[in-house]
């Protein structure tokens, strides 16, 4: 086995060892960052007059040709190489000699991890902030389609007041805008570089740091070199982002799974999203949805297991930060697809609604009962006498054996003389529309909301 590109020669500690200490397995995901990365440095080592501008052209060319050989599948990965880094240094050195063997000048492995992951982290809150924009104005335009479909509203999983489909999905709809905006955040936030730092202590040549962030994007650099080294809050802030956009997809699943059932009969998901049962032909099982749902816990387990990892590390880096990225490379790959897949479940022309499932459903239950007692508190009744004479009409609407919605105005004069004239209270689309306050249900507050989803996009798609 010919000795490691950094080490002495006695590092060889047999077959199983280096399998369990290398990272080339999974790390050769950041290929591209890394080779992005070298090329930048090099071009600032050369510009510094670290490095002959003879040999920059010379790494640029060599680091170009091992990005088509990766992209073409052509390169070979060995677990002595260790990690990509080593990797790709080694070819380069192969392909182009001494000139490659100066590439590493004025850097560590440290730094050069730190900043190909970030990179990478960087990329993938931008993507999935776009998958995120794309499900919102979905969302956004099923929601002007139903503006005036009635369903019941659910507090407990128990039928509550009347509301519009859109007024629902534009709950979830304002869930994924605070997503996009955590992931917008982080990207941001974390966007500094941390080349330059060196193993922990910054370096004795004179380097221009910012030379190489601007090169590659970012818009500074770190301001401590050993927290450069040592910081990995942008991969667990991915990984909490993660983990709430997986919820909110997980809740409104949830439903999904719920009112596709033959007990609420709200929805129907298209069977492009469903599967047969293997014994009972008349079943369509939401396995999609279910999935999405399950999922969940995989993206939770990659955060508290990065968190686990960094919790008692000491300054700057440690070996354990080897175990960083696993988890998270898994958790953007469960969320995009999670993504791509609920949205176009949900858009599909073949996921349906039962607006009369739906209506049935509003007038069982006594779901006007608060507007019964709204409008008898309007008429100069304390609340609390208000909400007293609801709860009476609700118990003589029990006793008939029908839905408070139903009562005529015979029926609630009997109830108490003073809610006599209240019977149109007792409609249930009119429920719906009397609540206009901002962010009510009524369709005049549901069209000001959706024209604020459809504002928040235009910026968003701007951004």
């Amino acid at each position: 086995m010919s000795p490691k590109l950094w080490g002495d020669g006695s590092e060889e500690g047999g077959a199983l060892l280096d399998e369990f200490n290398a990272s080339i397995g999974f790390d050769r995901v950041l290929y591209k960052e890394d080779i992005e990365g070298s090329i930048a440095h090099a071009k600032m080592l050369a510009a510094q007059g670290i490095i002959a501008q003879s040999d920059f052209a010379a790494i640029k060319r060599g680091l170009t040709q091992i990005k088509g050989e990766i992209d073409r599948g052509e390169f070979e990965f060995k677990t002595a190489d260790e990690d990509i880094h080593m990797a790709i240094e080694r070819r380069l050195t192969e392909i182009v000699g001494d000139a490659g063997k100066r590439l590493h000048t004025a850097r560590s492995r440290n730094d050069q991890a730190a900043l190909d992951f970030r990179l990478w982290c960087g990329r993938q809150n931008e993507a999935i902030a776009k998958a995120l924009v794309k499900l919102i104005e979905t969302l956004n335009a099923i929601a002007k389609e139903h503006t005036a479909t009635l369903m019941p509203g659910f507090t407990h999983l128990r039928r509550a007041q009347p509301i519009s489909l859109a007024f629902y999905l534009l709950a979830y709809a304002a869930m994924f805008m605070r997503d996009f905006e955590r992931f917008e955040s982080s990207r941001k936030r974390n966007n500094l570089s941390p080349l330059g730092g060196a193993a922990l202590a910054g370096v004795s040549y004179p380097i221009d740091r910012r030379a190489t962030a601007k090169e590659l994007g970012f818009s500074g650099v770190t301001m401590n070199a050993m927290d450069g080294a040592g910081d990995r809050d942008f991969a667990l802030e991915l990984l909490f982002n993660a983990s709430l956009a997986q919820t909110h997809l997980s809740r409104f699943c949830e439903e999904l799974i719920l009112w596709s059932s033959s007990e609420f009969g709200f929805a129907r998901i298209s069977d492009r999203f469903t599967t047969g049962s293997s014994i009972m032909p008349q079943k369509r099982n939401p396995d999609a949805a279910e999935l999405i749902r399950a999922k969940t816990g995989r993206i939770y387990g990659s955060l508290i297991g990065l968190l686990t990892v960094m919790k008692g590390l000491p300054l700057a880096y440690n070996k354990d930060m080897q175990e960083d990225k696993e988890g998270v490379f898994d958790a953007v790959k469960t969320l995009s697809d999670s993504l791509a897949i609920f949205t176009e479940m949900i858009g599909d022309k073949d996921t349906t609604f039962n607006a009369e499932a739906m209506l049935k459903a509003c007038k069982r239950g006594h779901l006007v009962a608060t507007d019964l007692a709204d409008a008898a508190a309007k008429k100069g009744l304390p609340f609390r006498d208000a909400h007293h004479l609801a709860r009476k009409a609700v118990a003589f609407a029990e006793q008939k054996g029908v839905d408070l919605s139903e009562l005529t105005k015979d029926d609630l004069a009997r109830v108490d003389r003073r809610l006599a004239d209240l019977a149109p209270a007792l409609d249930v689309f009119e429920s719906m529309n009397a609540r206009k306050s901002e962010g009510g249900t009524a369709i005049d507050a549901v069209k000001t909301q959706i024209a604020k989803v459809e504002a928040w996009l235009q910026e968003a798609k701007n951004a």
